[in-house]
């Protein structure tokens, strides 16, 4: 569902995915550039991130899970994710290679996003 919301830009449905203390780190080359605690930064910077998009477009790909009890999870998920902007009256298409390494907890029977490491692995822009 994740890439479902982002695809149609509804950050509400999208961030009520992760836990009320979800944590969201971005990853570039190997490093943390930033991280969002909480689902009310994650909304911030996710509607913002997305505001100049005309379209986003999310193809994922293989998922892994791995329980480690009832009520928390492990998870590795691969995204192609294309961004599509004006730029100077034309369109520009950025490309990016995703893995979203996750923990997830149950809470109150929903399985929740409780940490997310966002690694861009690879970004092209045509």
């Amino acid at each position: 569902m994740f890439s479902n919301y982002a695809d149609t830009k509804d950050n509400v449905k999208q961030v009520k995915l992760f836990t009320g203390n979800g944590v969201v780190n971005i990853i570039n080359d190997d490093k943390v550039t930033f991280t969002l605690n909480g689902r009310d930064e994650i909304l911030k910077a996710f509607s913002g991130s997305m505001e100049e998009y005309k379209s986003v477009f999310h193809m994922s790909g293989q998922q892994t899970v791995e329980f480690v009890d009832a009520t928390h999870a492990n998870g590795i998920a691969y995204n192609f994710v294309v961004l599509v902007k004006d730029e100077n009256g034309k369109s520009v298409t950025s490309q990016e290679g995703v893995r979203y390494e996750d923990k997830y907890e149950k809470v109150n029977g929903h399985w929740l996003i409780a940490e997310r490491n966002s690694h861009f692995n690879w970004h092209l822009v045509n």
